[in-house]
């Protein structure tokens, strides 16, 4: 027991360290985004396709079949093959010279990470039952602000002092050797767990499951979908603010040191928003043991809560101040990461997990990473024809914003039918348990 214990935590590690790598390749042209536009020559609208919709497109579309593959094949083989892939695509990321080759790396990139999370959460929620699943799941998240904070360290170390001497090309090359690397070890140290095996001291029921089955099945449950458009909405913002907010710093001081912003920017994801994405997994399951609706009730007070400190955020003076609002934010940003999660994995069927994941990232990736960046760079654009770059980006995170507190509504929604949901989905996977024979 204990080896299993002790096994299954460095399956979760492992796993946790993959997730980081996808974050670190997915935000790392954001952190970027002004030495890119400055070498290439591209507009706002060209950033926030190559971070948004040139990304999601792929990614959210290809995670499907992926997901459909995970539900029935060796799913550590599909996670080590998805990190060699984007870790390929994003070392070529070096070498682009045009939007064109730029926009076709992130395509890659996209393609690649479509393999991680849906199999990786099916992974994780057969290694842990679902008393822990959320804290599990959580520990999981945990990959999005340390892959974050990590990639703004890399741009510490290797760049200089001032915005002139950031070699982004390097960046891309030594990130995707790395996770390449790293491809290697996940594959040759993990192994396929049972199907459903926290579910009972039984076999699943594993026959696969048609797409439109799963499809029409996923469609049922009221609480899956509207736990879905909240973090979606929620996340619209996040992925804005990820996209431009060097630039937003610069705007607002341009003669900040590059390094010391690197490392603070990171210093804040890695305490900040990772202590918000533990916060929220401990709280939910804490709180969740009284009532279920925990696991709604906390993100929706978390949204609302990060709404001012966003708002005071853009529009305060000076860049340590800045700084110090987006610190209280990305905590509130990060509590309803796990409690989500956890939603999506426990009112699946066993033999859906994966395509729950793959569905729920499809509608959150197309909402939030592939419009957030997207919209918010035209609005950039627009604005600018009657504002300096400050305001222009000021007044289009102030529209954006808004959105935190629709997203605090789709999760209260969410709160209504979640006891009934989870009580059909208990009875629905003892159901598919068979007895050992």
């Amino acid at each position: 027991m204990t080896e299993n214990k002790n096994y299954r935590k460095l399956v979760l590690l492992l796993l946790t360290i993959v997730y980081g790598f996808n974050f670190i390749d997915r935000q790392i042209v954001g952190i970027l985004a002004p030495f890119i536009q400055e070498d290439l020559g591209l507009t706002n609208t060209q950033i926030g396709l190559l971070t948004g919709l040139l990304f999601a497109a792929f990614y959210t579309i290809i995670a499907i079949p992926i997901a459909w593959l995970a539900d029935r094949y060796n799913r550590v083989n599909i996670v080590s093959t998805a990190l060699a892939v984007w870790s390929g695509f994003t070392a070529l990321t070096g070498f682009a010279t045009s939007f064109l080759q730029i926009g076709l790396a992130r395509m890659g990139v996209g393609i690649g990470e479509a393999g991680g999370s849906p199999p990786s959460h099916s992974i994780i929620s057969d290694l842990y039952g679902k008393e822990e699943r959320t804290k599990a799941l959580s520990i999981y998240s945990l990959g999005i602000p340390f892959g974050i904070m990590f990639a703004y360290f890399v741009v510490a170390t290797i760049a200089g002092k001032s915005a002139a001497d950031v070699p982004w090309r390097r960046i891309f090359i030594l990130l995707g050797a790395v996770g390449v690397g790293l491809a290697i070890i996940v594959r040759l140290v993990l192994r396929e767990p049972e199907r459903g095996g926290m579910e009972a001291q039984t076999n699943i029921e594993t026959d696969p499951v048609p797409f439109l089955e799963s499809l029409g099945t996923l469609l049922t449950i009221r609480s899956w979908w509207t736990m879905c458009f909240g973090i979606s909405i929620a996340s619209f913002v996040a992925y804005s603010l990820s996209a431009f907010q060097t630039k937003f710093i610069f705007a607002l001081e341009p003669d900040f040191n590059l390094r010391t912003l690197m490392i603070v920017l990171g210093i804040i994801n890695g305490i900040a928003y990772a202590g918000g994405t533990f916060l929220g997994g401990t709280l939910a399951n804490r709180w969740g043991k009284k009532d279920v609706r925990a696991y709604a009730w906390i993100p929706a007070i978390s949204v609302a809560l990060a709404f001012p400190f966003i708002l005071g955020a853009l529009w305060i003076g000076t860049v340590w101040a800045h700084l110090a609002l987006i610190s209280v934010f990305l905590v509130f940003l990060g509590v309803y990461l796990g409690p989500s999660f956890a939603i999506a994995q426990t009112l699946a069927p066993i033999h859906m997990r994966a395509m729950s994941t793959a569905l729920f990232f499809f509608i959150l990736n197309m909402i939030a990473l592939g419009g957030g960046p997207t919209i918010t760079g035209i609005l950039i654009d627009r604005f600018l024809a009657d504002h300096d770059i400050l305001y222009a980006i000021r007044y289009a995170f102030s529209v954006v914003s808004v959105l935190l507190l629709i997203a605090a509504g789709f999760f209260l929604i969410t709160s209504k039918s979640l006891p009934k949901d989870w009580e059909d989905a208990q009875r629905r996977n003892e159901g598919l348990a068979k007895p050992e024979s």
